[in-house]
């Protein structure tokens, strides 16, 4: 794995949301790696992320469905 800025893993590619808006506001982006799936603040793109694995992810997604 290439590391780069501020210690994340290189050559990500990142997607926003398809529940945010195009107006600015709160917004989700997230990239998907062999290793995690990376999320962060379209806001704060150099700022603090979070990396979940497979397991945590698919868990999140079923939970956040339910709602």
């Amino acid at each position: 794995m290439t590391v780069g800025h501020h210690g994340q893993p290189a050559g990500l590619v990142w997607f926003k949301s398809s529940y945010s808006g195009s107006g600015g506001g709160d917004c989700v982006e997230v990239a998907v790696a062999t290793e995690a799936v990376h999320v962060r603040d379209s806001k704060g793109r150099p700022g603090p992320r979070l990396a979940f694995n497979a397991v945590a992810w698919t868990d999140f997604l079923e939970f956040a469905a339910e709602r």
